[in-house]
């Protein structure tokens, strides 16, 4: 008969103890090989690109990037791992991921349940990311697909954000990339951060230096560090004027 396969897996958390708990544990279960171990969401997404991983095994409170945060980030590659939380949040928090399907383990994390989880371990569907976006704080980053891997961006460095058909386009301190994000969801997950100026583009506030009008009345915003103005549709012109005082 052939052998079975051998499920890729990645260990991510802060502290070494529970990873060590949690390689054992799989060595027990049998049929799976630790491919690597990541202390941070930033370095799982880094891991992921290079090792290929089947199945990320995500604690959910870490410092810098969280788990939450970094099951966003992952479901951009274009083959995505399936994603098993791990966490020490108590039931009633646990069973807002267990109603939308997310694998999820309670620490201390039994064999028997990592076993069922790895038998049952699927992608992460949109919804279900809708799902982590309400239960986590807003993201620090965003994710662009590249060739090379995923390219983190800091919100803080973004000066607007411009729609396109499928895409929307990412202006930033070093660039621009695309991500498939709406803008209706950026608005939302953002809001305090960005303003809309155009049914297709949303502006950094912290970037916002003056409105402008030209002769024909059409009103454009100047970005700090953006060479071209950006259009402002006319119903947007006076709620700005009157937010920002510019």
């Amino acid at each position: 008969m052939p052998e079975a396969v051998r499920l890729k897996v990645l260990i991510v958390d802060d502290e070494p103890p529970a990873r060590e708990r949690l390689r054992a544990l799989l060595t027990e279960i049998g049929e799976v090989e630790v491919i690597g171990e990541a202390a941070n969401g930033a370095e799982a997404l880094g891991h992921t690109h290079d090792l290929a991983p089947d199945v990320v095994l995500l604690d959910v409170r870490m410092p810098g990037m969280d788990g939450l945060e970094a099951a966003r980030h992952l479901n951009v590659l274009e083959e995505p791992p399936a994603v098993i939380f791990t966490t020490a949040y108590d039931q009633y928090a646990v069973e807002a991921f267990e109603a939308h399907a997310v694998g999820y383990l309670l620490k201390p994390v039994r064999k028997e349940q990592l076993a069922a989880s790895l038998a049952r371990a699927g992608r992460l569907t949109r919804a279900q990311l809708q799902t982590l976006a309400a239960a986590g704080a807003r993201r620090s980053h965003l994710a662009a697909r590249r060739r090379e891997g995923l390219r983190l961006i800091p919100v803080e460095e973004v000066q607007y954000f411009l729609a396109d058909q499928k895409y929307t386009t990412v202006r930033h301190l070093h660039g621009e990339d695309l991500i498939e994000d709406s803008l209706r969801l950026l608005e939302s997950e953002f809001a305090l951060a960005f303003v809309r100026i155009h049914r297709n583009a949303l502006v950094g506030v912290k970037y916002l230096e003056r409105i402008e009008r030209n002769t024909d009345g059409q009103y454009f915003v100047r970005l700090r560090g953006c060479e071209a103005p950006l259009q402002v549709s006319r119903r947007m012109a006076g709620e700005l004027k009157e937010r920002f005082r510019i």
